[in-house]
Order: C-alpha cells, then structure tokens, then sequence
C-alpha cells in the first residue's frame, strides 16, 4: 500500500538553455558594419544613426565607428560616430 500521494507532472519540463540575449558591445567600443550590437526582445534600447534593427529586434551597426549609448526622452538610443 502506497503511503504518498500520486504527484502530478510539472508544467516546465526541466531546465531550458539562456536565449543569450543582452548587450554584445559596450559604449566606447570600435564596431565594424554588420556587427551585432544587442540582442533583446522587444524595443528595450532604440537604434539611432548608423545603427538598424532586424526584425527579431537585433540591433547591428551598418558603418565602421564608436559605439555610444544615449538617453533622450526616457528611452536609450545606442549610435555609431
């Protein structure tokens, strides 16, 4: 005769890997274009000049220069100079 009670299965299945998200480059650093800046989801940090954004919310630079990180308006802004 059983003396614990049948447990029942657990919604998350084990562990699951990180997604890698987060800042590759930071401020003051050299980029080359097509370099991958962040990886995030959603629009946490907004491109600005010389930088684009793909369609998974990417942020890569598409010029050669110095990465820098701005706020303006509440929102981060990360530029290529």
């Amino acid at each position: 005769m059983a003396h614990t009670k049948a447990g029942g299965s657990t919604r998350q299945k084990g562990n699951r890997r990180g997604k890698r998200l987060g800042v590759k480059v930071f401020g003051g650093e050299t980029v080359k274009s097509g370099h991958i800046i962040v990886r995030q989801k959603g629009s946490k940090v907004r491109p600005g000049v010389g930088v684009k954004m793909g369609r998974d919310y990417t942020l890569y630079s598409i010029k050669d220069g110095v990465l820098k990180f701005i706020r303006r308006q509440g929102r981060q802004i990360v530029t290529v100079q």
